[in-house]
């Protein structure tokens, strides 16, 4: 298309700004979108449908009494969400290296091959989409008393995903490794919050959800903060980090046999 993949030092690459420019604005619509055509329950027909009072939303609202009272659940999968986000955290942050590396043999993070390793990534970021769109067809087929096996399947491909990237040294094998990476993210974002609703009985909805968020972004700052202890440990090797994700990415997936679902009519 024309467009530079590098730049001279200190300069961003045309491509990079390119894509800034197209995220934001991706973002701004789909926001907008959100904003205008997603319309909320008002406190009277929320009650209603949920067969609680209004009043029971306004009373013990606080958030660590809240913690206190939270189903199973909420926990079992919460441990599950920290190995998948750690995963996440990882392929986001060392997967261009170790692509650059394995399938370039470079680790020069201004050299060409290096940006190319980085184009790549973004291409393969969109094959993970796709497959998560597809795969959660599929997922929406599953039964309600098959959500674990369901859960369970898309992790454990993601694991292999994950770890695959560490293994291999070409550049289109790695679109089925994130194909795999794609079916994890499915499962991820179809039954954490699935599971976690089905034990609220409609009670502080909004705020458990909000803490049940949590465990997305907590798992991630500990991992940023182990990565620097753990990076060093296996010698600052990108592809050796990719393989710690496929580590965490299995443990998550055999997390998931803890959970012990409940449903509230």
């Amino acid at each position: 298309l024309g467009v530079a993949n590098t730049a001279k030092k200190g300069v961003v690459p045309q491509s990079v700004i390119i894509s800034f420019y197209v995220g934001a604005a991706v973002l701004v619509i789909t926001s907008l979108f959100t904003i205008f055509r997603v319309h909320e329950y008002d406190p009277e027909t929320y009650a209603r449908y949920h067969g609680i009072k209004e009043s029971d939303n306004q009373e013990g609202g606080g958030w660590i009494e809240l913690l206190k009272k939270a189903p199973k659940v909420f926990w079992q999968v919460s441990l599950v969400q920290f190995f998948c986000w750690i995963s996440f955290q990882y392929l986001s942050t060392y997967a261009t290296g170790a692509i650059a590396q394995n399938v370039w043999n470079t680790t020069n993070a201004s050299s060409a091959g290096y940006q190319i390793a980085g184009n790549w990534f973004g291409v393969l970021t969109a094959v993970q989409s796709i497959a998560a769109v597809v795969w959660s067809y599929v997922l929406a087929k599953v039964p309600n008393n098959h959500h674990k096996l369901g859960y369970g399947i898309s992790l454990l491909l993601g694991g292999v995903g994950y770890t695959s990237i560490f293994l291999i040294h070409s550049q289109g094998f790695l679109i089925l490794s994130f194909i795999l990476i794609g079916i994890s993210w499915a499962g991820m974002n179809t039954y954490p919050l699935t599971m976690v609703s089905n034990a609220l009985s409609g009670k502080h909805m909004g705020t458990y959800l909000g803490l049940f968020n949590c465990s997305i972004c907590l798992p991630q700052i500990v991992a940023s903060l182990l990565s620097f202890m753990i990076f060093p440990m296996v010698g600052n090797s990108m592809p050796a980090m990719m393989l710690i994700t496929g580590i965490s990415g299995f443990l998550g997936a055999l997390s998931v046999l803890a959970i012990k679902e409940t449903y509230v009519k």
